[in-house]
């Protein structure tokens, strides 16, 4: 099943891979009706396959594929050539499995959305990413943020420590920059996530501490031991002001 291709003159383009043919339906169609171009793909090698042809805005992940899970696709999402790499992952996964959650995380999802979910609440997440990452290419001041070897570059949203780019999703890049700018602030995982999504953090939502794990393993040289996001026991995390 195949709903609006990608063209050229369509701004917002999503890809949803999912196997269930009535759900991806419902979601092409109200989608649709916001305003967005859905394509689908009833497989993760086929939504691969899509993927390698042409990059959307944003794709929503099924966590349960008959090929292959999920989570497979998402690793092999991140680890495709150029921007396809960074395209953002909505994954939607079974309700009250928080490991499928951090580990659809950990492996570089933007979003995760419990299933069975709200139509309006999927937009609204959707809108959301996209937000971010629209939001994200405008210059505030100079394009790049320096610290050190670290070099943050908000016109490409790109991120490189001595030259060499670190791979980050567009929500990691977000939080980073989040923490960046506020460098020398001792900030809560609430004003971090306020900071990036405009609302505040769920009490027991700990997925803020995976998405920071991930953005240490792509810039410290020591994870175990680091020097640019430093956790403050019991508040959250600062962004060191000074940086080799």
């Amino acid at each position: 099943m195949n709903h609006a291709p990608y063209t050229a003159d369509m701004t917002q383009q999503l890809l949803m891979i999912e196997d269930d043919a009535r759900l991806a339906q419902m979601v092409a169609d109200y989608l649709g009706q916001s305003g967005f171009a859905v394509d689908t793909a009833g497989q993760g090698n086929e939504g691969l396959v899509k993927l390698g042809a042409g990059v959307p805005d944003l794709v929503i992940l099924d966590l349960m594929l008959p090929d292959m899970d999920g989570l497979e696709v998402c690793r092999r999402i991140r680890a495709m050539p150029g921007d396809t790499a960074r395209v953002p992952v909505l994954m939607l996964t079974a309700k009250g499995d928080p490991m499928d959650r951090i580990i659809g995380l950990e492996l570089g999802a933007d979003d995760y959305l419990p299933k069975p979910f709200e139509p309006r609440e999927l937009l609204a997440r959707i809108r959301a990413i996209l937000r971010r990452r629209a939001d994200g290419t405008q210059p505030s001041g100079s394009s790049r943020l320096r610290f050190g070897s670290l070099e943050i570059d908000r016109d490409a949203r790109s991120v490189s420590v001595a030259g060499a780019a670190c791979e980050l999703t567009a929500y990691q890049f977000d939080l980073l920059l989040a923490l960046a700018e506020r460098a020398g602030r001792v900030l809560t995982r609430d004003q971090i996530m306020e900071a990036v999504r405009g609302r505040e953090l769920d009490a027991f939502d700990r997925s803020i501490d995976v998405h920071m794990g991930r953005i240490r393993a792509a810039i410290e040289s020591d994870v175990k031991n680091p020097k640019r996001i430093l956790t403050v026991r019991g508040v959250g995390y600062v962004f060191a002001k000074q940086q080799d």
